[in-house]
């Protein structure tokens, strides 16, 4: 399964969020998704927003990833499919 995650980081975290993650490495991103695929990840550095898409087999795998930032981020999970399967979808309903 796809999933869309948004996140708004609180303001008071705005400068901790960024050295945090600036900080990591390729090996600490890998640890920290955990079973989860990371498809694409893209952030607004000037509002300190972003947005991700990933895939992992249940919605447990994505919500215990995005529970490591919960300390400083409101975050917004939602499953999401890609043209091919919605286009497969439709078919099918008719």
């Amino acid at each position: 399964m796809k999933f869309m995650i948004t996140w708004r980081i609180h303001d008071e975290k705005r400068h901790e969020a960024l050295d945090h993650f600036s900080g990591m490495s390729a090996e600490d991103d890998a640890a920290d998704l955990g079973g989860v695929k990371l498809i694409g990840r893209w952030h607004d550095l000037v509002s300190f927003t972003g947005m991700a898409i990933c895939e992992a087999d249940d919605v447990a795998a994505v919500s215990n990833w995005i529970l490591n930032w919960n300390a400083i981020i409101d975050a917004e999970v939602t499953p999401v499919c890609d043209d091919d399967e919605a286009r497969a979808i439709g078919r099918a309903r008719t």
